[in-house]
């Protein structure tokens, strides 16, 4: 469905296209035209959304699923996506729905007073926008997002990073968390795998973090593209050089998909190293992702090594916190323990 942007984060020229100012793509969209993200149309030199109000997927998930593994851990939280992306990994695994236009995918019709009302009626403390980009579908997560908080609940946002200043400030009051995916540490290897730019997505880090917004990072290890050591070494430097030391990096597994499905599994020794690397360097806490079972996947309290929260996959079988500090020691385990 169409939706009016009304003037926010694009400008018209007076051929008639519009510029969109929503990432840092800023396409050019020309009369009967849509951007790369396939959701921002020119109509008559007036921008739309076709991304709003109508998910293509609506789902539970545990929180630990995001990932994130400090924000309000063995809760449910209400997962809501629209069709379309401003990235075009060679990896994608949501490809089906990232990769095509909102008016083109199966859908269902939610409004946001009917998505935080889905939460409310089922006892769900949090939404997460996730599965594809966000940001493109910028009006209907903000509206979400704003009476969300309105009526007591979290927000997490699981995005790419890749997002103007301007609309990101705009959102960041009505964000409690959020998973910001960081490809590689190499400026031509983030353009190849995925289509953008590094430094936008550092920019979006350091803008979280400046907002108190919970952070949390993934990272896929993919064999022979982003399991390079020394840029990995570098970008653990820039996370602890920039305030990140606390915050939980998910070193995740790659399996074949989508267009690199002639590369193997990442395998699990590697995640084990760049953990072990990464904790040298100087982060607190370090997960392994898509490694079901792997004890690495525990929190384990930095000063006396206890675990304080034990995991199983994305359940929760233990916990050894008190008011967010270690049960054990005294610690205070940073994150957001309780609503």
């Amino acid at each position: 469905m169409l939706h009016n942007i009304q003037g926010k984060f694009w400008v018209a020229a007076a051929d008639g296209s519009v510029t969109c100012l929503l990432c840092p793509h800023h396409c050019l969209v020309r009369k009967g035209m849509s951007g790369l993200c396939r959701t921002r149309t020119n109509r008559e030199g007036v921008l739309y959304t076709v991304a709003y109000g109508n998910p293509c997927s609506v789902a539970v998930d545990p929180v630990e699923k995001k990932p994130v593994y400090h924000f309000l851990p063995g809760t449910d939280i209400l997962s809501i996506a629209t069709a379309g992306c401003n990235f075009h990994c060679l990896n994608c695994q949501n490809r089906t729905i990232s990769q095509v236009s909102p008016s083109s995918a199966e859908h269902y019709e939610m409004s946001p007073g009917q998505v935080v009302g889905t939460a409310l009626r089922n006892g769900i403390p949090s939404i997460a926008f996730t599965y594809t980009e966000p940001t493109v579908f910028y009006e209907y997560m903000y509206d979400i997002a704003v009476l969300a908080h309105a009526n007591g609940l979290k927000t997490v946002m699981v995005s790419n990073g890749y997002i103007d200043p301007e609309p990101l400030a705009a959102l960041l009051p009505y964000l409690d968390a959020a998973n910001i995916d960081l490809k590689t540490f190499d400026e031509s290897l983030y353009r190849r795998v995925a289509g953008g730019k590094l430094q936008p997505v550092l920019d979006t880090l350091l803008a979280l973090r400046q907002a108190g917004v919970w952070t949390e990072i993934t990272h896929l290890v993919i064999p022979d593209m982003t399991d390079d050591a020394s840029y990995f070494v570098s970008m653990c430097r820039w996370l602890i050089n920039n305030g990140f030391e606390t915050a939980p990096l998910h070193i995740s597994r790659f399996f074949p998909c989508f267009k690199l499905q002639d590369l193997p599994p990442t395998p699990v020794e590697h995640l084990t190293r760049a953990r072990q690397t990464a904790m040298k360097i100087g982060l607190h806490f370090v997960y392994t992702g898509n490694v079901p079972g792997d004890p690495d996947g525990n929190t384990h309290c930095p000063a006396c090594g206890r675990v304080v929260v034990e995991r199983s996959h994305y359940a929760v079988t233990a916990k050894n916190l008190l008011n967010g500090t270690c049960a054990s020691c005294g610690a205070e385990i940073p994150g957001v323990w309780g609503l």
